[in-house]
């Protein structure tokens, strides 16, 4: 068994706790299992692009100390990797990361501030489930498939967080494959579709709700008028717009019918025979 540090975020502790329960069910059929931060805190959710503002980068190496800390204290041996399932996460983590790696004095003006802590080196390396998916390989994920989803047309929908910026994206920005491959290593097809890396608006949901919502009524017209019968995403807040926000959508847009928005990982435990275990629900 592959143990590898995890960090959850605050979104798959409460509105998005079926992603992690499925995650975790579906990670462990492949031989992995994730082993959770102790003591992890709020990634931050927003990278600051200021350059003097060094105290937003604090949140996110504190929680890359604790991936030391484990691996010192033996809950994982020699992994240095710190995987995430929310797009949002991964994001904020990856590009704080990469900031600290490359300067050196934000690096060490961090570690003099949290003198508490023990020295964060620039160790770690911040991985999305996908990424590990791809890297032991979709095959893998093929052969544990029970229930293949030989009829489904899936739109899958990256959005902004996991590609850009290009430095730390898990795929090519224009052009990605990965989700594709996913599908398909379920069994189902997955549609060819413009919007698949468009933005649903995001957190102006909460200050531009009428923006978000033309963004993702977009959005989800696009995957069906080009044959989807469901989107899958890895982002909490794009499924807070793409799936909650429907009833909204319906009301500014009369014509608009629903389609269903699953996270990725809850058709991995469909398509493995877990979904049983995690409470029935269907596809």
């Amino acid at each position: 068994m592959l143990k590898i540090p995890y960090f959850p975020g605050c979104t798959l502790k409460s509105n998005a706790q079926h992603f992690e329960d499925s995650a975790i069910a579906a990670a462990r059929e492949l031989g992995i299992e994730f082993v959770e931060l102790p003591r992890w805190n709020c990634c931050g959710v927003v990278s600051s692009l200021t350059t003097d503002d060094i105290m937003h980068h604090v949140a996110p190496v504190r929680n890359f100390v604790r991936v030391l800390e484990m691996n010192s204290e033996g809950l994982v041996q020699n992994e240095k990797r710190l995987i995430t399932l929310c797009s949002m996460c991964f994001n904020t983590l990856s590009r704080s990361n990469k900031r600290v790696k490359n300067n050196t004095d934000d690096l060490d003006a961090i570690n003099e501030f949290m003198s508490n802590e023990i020295d964060y080196d620039g160790s770690v390396n911040v991985i999305h489930f996908l990424s590990l998916l791809k890297e032991i390989g979709f095959d893998k994920v093929r052969d544990r498939v029970k229930k293949p989803l030989n009829n489904l047309k899936i739109a899958g929908y990256y959005g902004c967080m996991l590609l850009r910026p290009t430095d730390i994206g898990i795929d090519h920005s224009e052009t990605p494959s990965i989700l594709e491959n996913f599908i398909e290593s379920l069994g189902a097809t997955a549609i060819d579709w413009h919007s698949k890396s468009k933005c649903c608006g995001s957190y102006l949901t909460l200050s531009n709700k009428n923006t978000a919502l033309n963004l993702s009524h977009d959005i989800l017209t696009d995957a069906q008028r080009n044959g989807a019968d469901l989107i899958i995403t890895s982002c909490p807040l794009c499924a807070f717009n793409l799936d909650n926000r429907q009833k909204d959508i319906k009301q500014k847009f009369p014509d608009f019918e629903s389609i269903p928005v699953f996270y990725f990982t809850e058709l991995m435990t469909v398509a493995f025979g877990l979904e049983k275990r995690l409470g029935d629900f269907s596809v």
